[in-house]
């Protein structure tokens, strides 16, 4: 989009969220019909509480006193130290909720512990981590699969801690590693809007054909490890990156970098963070329009899609060899890089980044052929033009296409799910039925590290990722009507991806303990969602009055312009507005919306 355009767009979005420096806050809603207790909100309540026994317990099996993950250490993209920091992946997401602040503690600490043991831990082989596989408290060298995978908890804290010092502080030096402020690093050049290679970080891009090595880690003996990717032997390791080389220049997963961007912006640390990730952007979405709206996966050091713009590791022609089998396996990453203009839609309320993937999926569909005789789409593009067919539309990635903009012929392509068809009205047991599928799971894993007999000697990084108990997806559709991208299984379509933030129509926030997320004893369901409206029942299941802060959106992006209680409206043009519910009561609500009007700020509401 041209500059004047964002202009005029932001300086509109400005306006609107500009705080309300002098203005009383409104009285709160007095919620006082009494409402027998729902079972979706007795689940969301025993869900919640589950979690924090179980998460305590699982710390305790798997971590020392030191805080750092009982494991043996190496470096690498099948277990390095991305899957280490993933081992409490969901858990500050539930304090955001509402589960116990000890969820957060435990994150924060083991957050500080995992970025001491990487930082002590070396590399004898791998160059860049010969130092350290930490530098500066984030990777020495790793592409944005991984990253972002890393980032999972840390992208998230500021929705419980927007006041910890250290996540300031981080944020903002691990984001001008890429603003191109960190000039020590080189990772970007602001002159071509590019990040150099797909493989970066705190001792700068890899500007030179990758090797299995650099991906795979140092030699070891793989025979006593439960090895999760299938391999067989360390060679496995290095025959699985075989063909991993092409990295140098510009990839769309490169965009996920634009979070910590996001992150900084929103944690009030300056408009130039913003400014940054839109030029970045910018420069992206003028690709896919010069390159016939398709976003390339190759783009060089000067700014400008390859001649092959189909290439590069992860790319649109991405189908390297599986050495288990022989065979080839297409792992086309640039789909996942959506999350990322996510950030885009958020820093600048235009819809026209969520446009620019209808367009492509367009273009995809438009290539659709009788194969086998069943009309199928492709998924992949090489010189010969596209391929890797499969039967019916290409969807990939339209359910959060169709999230976004909330226009007709979105959902259209998004097809059905079991919950669009509970927001649409025509599900009515999904939210007990995935509050059960979680509480089931949790009690699965809990179970499974009871009985998992490793040793620190015997597991490698990921090994506990399929024991950890948290899960909220569930509590995450429900109270806040929300995406967790991370954990797909509410689409078939939608590609997974670590260090999404947040994005939600509703969240909570209680005032008493002047803390993030529901207070104790309230439930939420989110059940009815359009372009202007979000209907949400509310219930308190307790003996005492609670007051909650309702919020429109994760970072408050979402204005709520009144709040009607049957046949009562009551204007708010605000971010969010307060409820006082009495002991055994609850309403149904309706709230006139207008999504994305807000700059985002991750600001507790009483702080702004």
């Amino acid at each position: 989009m041209s500059a004047d355009r964002r202009t005029v767009l932001t300086g509109l979005v400005s306006l609107a969220a500009l705080p309300a420096i002098a203005r009383a806050a409104p009285a709160p809603f007095h919620l006082d019909t009494p409402m027998a207790a729902p079972r979706w909100a007795t689940m969301q309540r025993d869900l919640l509480a589950a979690h924090t026994a179980a998460c305590e317990d699982y710390y305790q099996r798997y971590v020392d006193k030191n805080d750092a993950l009982e494991c043996f250490v190496r470096w690498g993209a099948n277990d390095g130290p991305d899957d280490a920091a993933e081992f409490t992946n969901d858990w500050v997401l539930l304090h955001a909720l509402g589960a116990s602040d000890r969820l957060l503690t435990l994150s924060q600490r083991f957050w500080e512990g995992h970025l001491r043991q990487y930082g002590r831990a070396r590399t004898r082989d791998v160059p860049v981590a010969r130092r350290g596989m930490y530098h500066r408290d984030f990777p020495a060298q790793m592409d944005w699969q991984h990253n972002a995978e890393g980032l999972s908890t840390f992208n998230v804290m500021g929705l419980s801690a927007p006041d910890d010092p250290r996540l300031a502080l981080r944020t903002r030096m691990f984001a001008d590693l890429y603003t191109g402020r960190d000039r020590s690093v080189g990772n970007y050049d602001p002159k071509a809007r590019v990040i150099r290679s797909l493989m970066n970080g705190s001792r700068g891009p890899l500007l030179r054909t990758a090797t299995p090595l650099d991906w795979a880690g140092d030699p070891f003996d793989a025979s006593r490890f439960h090895l999760e990717h299938g391999e067989d032997d360390y060679a496995q390791f290095l025959a699985h990156y075989a063909e991993y080389t092409d990295v140098v220049g510009d990839n769309p997963l490169n965009l996920q970098a634009t979070t910590l961007g996001l992150n900084a912006y929103a944690l009030g640390l300056g408009d130039r963070f913003r400014q940054w990730a839109l030029d970045y952007f910018d420069a992206w979405a003028s690709r896919a329009r010069a390159n016939g709206d398709i976003l390339p996966s190759k783009v060089g050091l000067d700014g400008k899609a390859a001649p092959d713009w189909w290439g590069g590791t992860y790319g649109w022609n991405f189908s390297p060899v599986v050495p288990q089998t022989g065979a080839r396996e297409h792992r086309n990453r640039v789909p996942r890089s959506i999350t990322a203009f996510y950030n885009a839609l958020l820093l600048s309320g235009d819809m026209e980044y969520m446009h620019l993937w209808r367009r492509q999926t367009q273009r995809i569909n438009n290539a659709a052929c009788m194969v086998d005789g069943a009309l199928s789409a492709p998924t992949m593009y090489g010189p010969d033009g596209w391929h890797g067919w499969k039967a019916g539309p290409y969807r990939t990635s339209a359910f959060e296409i169709w999230y976004a903009t909330q226009d007709p012929q979105d959902r259209e392509i998004a097809g059905d799910d079991p919950w669009i068809a509970f927001i649409e009205g025509r599900n009515p047991g999904y939210a007990e039925e995935v509050l059960s599928a979680d509480r089931q799971r949790l009690n699965a894993r809990v179970a499974a590290y009871r009985a998992d007999t490793s040793t620190p000697e015997t597991r490698l990084a990921d090994w506990t990722l399929d024991f950890n108990p948290a899960s909220a997806k569930a509590l995450v559709q429900t109270m806040t009507g929300g995406l967790h991208i991370a954990r797909p299984t509410w689409s078939r379509t939608s590609p997974p991806q670590g260090g999404v933030p947040l994005h939600c129509r509703l969240r909570y926030f209680d005032p008493a303990r002047r803390r993030a997320g529901i207070p104790e004893d309230v439930a939420a369901l989110v059940h009815g969602m359009t372009d202007r409206e979000t209907r949400v029942t509310l219930v308190n299941l307790g003996t005492a009055p609670r007051d909650v802060v309702v919020q429109g959106g994760a970072f408050g992006e979402h204005r709520i312009d009144a709040v009607m209680q049957g046949s009562v409206r009551r204007d708010v043009a605000a971010r969010s507005f307060a409820v006082t519910l009495s002991p055994g009561c609850g309403a149904d609500l309706t709230l006139a919306m207008t999504r994305y009007a807000n700059r985002p700020c991750l600001s507790l509401p009483w702080k702004r």
